[in-house]
């Protein structure tokens, strides 16, 4: 079976740019039309040929794994003489299907853009069965497409129907059927599949024609009240940002530690005791809705050099319901600047960072969601590999890790700079392509919309300890080859850049680092932000990026605050994206917070869902929702965790749907629990024009809390069984050897300046770069020229050392007068 990666999917009607009046929307809406059956053979009445493997013409055997399957063409039809049974009897792991035979006889011809209702009449014995879909495309041949329902047991025949997402451009036929992936069987019949129209909007604009293409932004009236780098969605809609110190070595020494929660229903701040340094921790949200945050900050860099940032041990919950922090148990080791990857089965993993001494962390700690507490590091596989900090490691569809090469400071890990770590086999193994791995400091990474599709994009960066120019390459890697590699996407666009003379158009191959990319929920990625250079040179630049056609559209709104270091953009439930940050090298803060309201918000009223009988649901449901107009699709998209450019748990997950009469929509939600890992969850519908509703909040995955606990002793009917994660054996033939752990160590060297700056001048949150751009000429007047157009404060020389010679005079202060004369 073709197993090569589908390439893209396209929302429909891509040149509609606005949506319906208000007066066309108070209208009943207009139901989608369905046309003839596109199936040959649906109810397999004809037998196929003396070579189709004793299988119905147009129909054809496909699977794989290591599993015991029989096909058989049965008499216990629904309707005719026939019907299809799969039965697997014994199974390791794999999957096997009936599927339309990939041919241009059998496989029914689509046309771009447009979706089709299929459907099935079937009786199991197995939870484990999905309706799987391929795609032909017309450059790359046959290749798995994505599961659009589970199936659930079922004695007698029922119907199952579910419409596809609208076709992908170059895709010209598509072949699907039902994946029996559990012991058990599945028999089917009657087979069916339409093109149904789904009614765009009309096109309409609500704001200017610069808002309606562009989108807006607007700096909100009130500003940050804490100097934070962290900011998390909560699940309640509330953001918190976290600041710890804020980069603020004073602030560390009186132990005034803060964090805030905002409130987008009133544009309200409200800060929140913090019990410790929590600067450069890593987040992730549990799967009850608290945050777990790991590590911070336990010491700043000596003026000696002797040390640099040092990591903590703790750990805390911050609880949404409460607004405080309650202590976990410790960490194993610092980790100033580490990863925090969410697991399928709600555990969290976490690599990197700075340990106590300010050495490199080389241990892999896990948080168990089961037990909640961090397991005693002798119960965690390790490799005793040093990934440096924070970073992006990216949960794929079978559980196994994807580093992405993202990171901050420095150079990327030895090798290809990217890799895939299996947790389970405790292996490393290389992945080829990235571009300029070494340049890659702050660069951004995100699992492109939808999840199921497994592509990751990885755009620009730098290096802090070098200082090139920061760069316009985008990388992008298909998880789904047998053999991923990542390949050049499109240039990132470019914008205007202040190098503290006034803005000026980029050029030649300037891009940047301190990237935003925000999933939203028309399947665009929004990339915003940035700086030219190490913690100066703002860049004022954003883009669309189209994951269909892997295309940038340039010259959206641009935010007129600069957002650089310890800046961070993410996604409102409401649709818009908020800005928070930014930390330049002379140590000022920038409080002011901007809100971004993209093009889709100017295309008229919104859809709304109207009811969510369901808040609690599981993997492989099937749950109904209601809406006031015919919807295109569904999704739900992880609320943000985000730092330094870095939110590896980021995903859209798409939700395929099974339209009914009215305005019932049933959404299919995926049994892979590595595709959407357990916890809240925005759920967005979005009509034909992308427009957006306002997001409702669902948890997928078990009940958790008290509520459930009660719940469990309660007498209730007996719960059919749930499916299993349906798993593809995608990325199972690496080209590159799996390496080995290495021997166990205590640690890796990393030198005190790793940050990049040189700390014979200033305090420790003031960042004279320990290497000025190659445009700077290296003399202390041009060095203290470049500072003074940054607006670096009074510089004091720690000790003796003045290595770039700034204190001519010897007056213990850098770039006075005296030392320009």
């Amino acid at each position: 079976m073709p197993r090569a990666a589908s390439r893209r999917r396209k929302p429909l009607a891509l040149l509609a740019v606005a949506a319906v009046s208000a007066a066309l929307l108070v209208s009943a809406p207009t139901p989608a039309t369905a046309g003839p059956n596109l199936m040959r053979n649906p109810g397999f009445e004809t037998p196929g040929g003396p070579g189709n493997d004793g299988m119905p013409e147009c129909w054809k055997k496909a699977g794989w794994g290591d599993n015991d399957v029989s096909f058989d063409t049965v008499a216990d039809a629904r309707t005719g003489s026939a019907a299809m049974k799969v039965a697997l009897t014994r199974r390791v792991d794999g999957d096997r299907k009936a599927l339309v035979a990939e041919n241009t006889l059998c496989a029914p011809l689509v046309t771009p853009n447009r979706q089709y209702d299929l459907s099935l009449w079937y009786k199991s014995t197995t939870p484990d069965a999905a309706v799987t879909l391929f795609r032909h495309d017309a450059t790359a041949g046959w290749q798995y497409w994505t599961d659009l329902r589970t199936l659930p047991v079922s004695p007698a025949y029922a119907r199952a129907e579910v419409r596809t997402p609208a076709v992908p451009p170059g895709t010209d036929r598509i072949a699907w059927g039902v994946s029996v992936y559990g012991v058990g069987s599945v028999t089917s019949d009657d087979y069916a599949m339409e093109e149904v129209t789904v009614p765009v909007p009309q096109p309409g604009c609500t704001g200017t024609a610069e808002e309606c293409a562009k989108g807006r932004w607007d700096v909100l009236p009130t500003r940050n009240p804490v100097r934070s780098m962290h900011s998390v969605v909560l699940k309640n809609g509330k953001v918190l940002v976290i600041a710890g110190s804020g980069n603020d070595p004073a602030a560390f020494a009186a132990g005034t530690f803060t964090s805030a929660v905002y409130d987008p229903a009133h544009g309200t701040w409200k800060q929140v005791p913090t019990p410790a340094d929590l600067f450069c921790a890593g987040h992730v949200q549990l799967q009850d809705g608290k945050v777990l945050i790991m590590s911070g900050n336990k010491g700043y860099p000596t003026a000696d050099g002797r040390l640099g940032y040092q990591g903590l041990k703790d750990s805390y919950a911050f609880d949404p319901d409460t607004e405080a922090y309650v202590r976990t148990n410790d960490m194993h080791d610092g980790h100033w600047y580490p990863s925090a990857t969410v697991l399928g089965n709600g555990d969290v993993l976490s690599f990197g960072g700075l340990k106590e001494d300010s050495t490199g962390n080389v241990t892999a700690e896990r948080f168990s969601a089961a037990q909640n507490r961090w397991l005693p590091i002798n119960q965690v596989n390790q490799t005793w590999s040093y990934w440096g900090l924070y970073p992006s490691m990216i949960l794929m569809q079978d559980g196994r890790l994807f580093y992405s090469g993202s990171h901050v400071f420095g150079n990327g890990t030895p090798g290809t700079g990217a890799s895939i770590y299996d947790y389970d086999r405790n292996t490393i193994t290389d992945v080829p392509g990235l571009q300029n791995k070494d340049e890659r400091d702050q660069s951004a990474s995100v699992l492109l919309p939808p999840a199921q599709d497994q592509r990751v994009l990885t755009v620009g960066g730098g290096n802090n300890e070098r200082n090139p120019v920061a760069n316009r390459l985008t990388d992008i890697i298909d998880l789904k080859e047998p053999s991923p590699r990542y390949r050049p996407g499109p240039l990132l666009p470019q914008g205007e850049v202040d190098q503290g003379q006034g803005r000026r158009p980029q050029r030649g191959g300037e891009g940047k680092m301190y990237v935003s990319a925000v999933l939203l929920p028309d399947g665009q990625v929004f990339e915003t932000g940035g700086g030219l250079h190490d913690r100066a040179d703002p860049v004022f630049e954003a883009s669309m990026f189209d994951p269909t056609t892997d295309t940038y559209r340039p010259d959206m709104a641009k935010d007129p605050v600069p957002r650089g270091y310890h800046s961070s953009s993410f996604l409102l439930p409401d649709g818009r994206v908020m800005s928070t940050g930014d930390n330049p090298g002379n140590n000022s803060w920038n409080h002011d917070v901007s809100v971004y309201s993209p093009p889709y918000l100017f295309k008229g009223p919104r859809p709304q869902i109207t009811a969510v009988p369901d808040d609690r649901w599981n993997y492989g449901d099937t749950q109904r929702i209601t809406v006031d107009r015919p919807i295109a699709k569904a999704e739900l998209i992880r609320p943000a965790a985000v730092t330094h450019s870095s939110d590896p748990n980021q995903r859209f997950v798409d939700l395929p749907l099974t339209v009914h009469g009215g305005n019932a929509v049933d959404l299919n939600v995926t049994s892979n629990p590595n595709l959407a890992p357990p916890g809240w969850y925005m759920l967005f519908a979005v009509d034909a024009n992308g427009v957006p509703s306002v997001a409702k909040w669902v948890h997928l995955g078990p009940a958790t809390g008290p509520a459930s606990a009660a719940a469990a002793g309660e007498r209730h009917a007996p719960s059919p069984p749930a499916a299993s994660a349906h798993v593809h054996d995608f990325a199972d033939a690496l080209a590159q050897p799996a390496k080995k752990p290495l021997k166990k160590r205590a640690s890796a060297p990393v030198s005190p300046t790793v940050d990049g700056c040189q700390r014979a001048y200033g305090p420790a949150g003031v960042c004279v770069p320990a290497t000025f751009p190659k445009t700077v000429p290296p003399t202390p007047e041009a060095r203290c020229d470049w500072l003074a157009e940054r607006e670096y404060p009074r510089l004091l020389r720690n000790g003796r050392a003045d290595p770039f010679a700034l204190d001519r005079n010897g007056d213990g202060v850098a770039c006075t007068k005296e030392d320009r004369a």
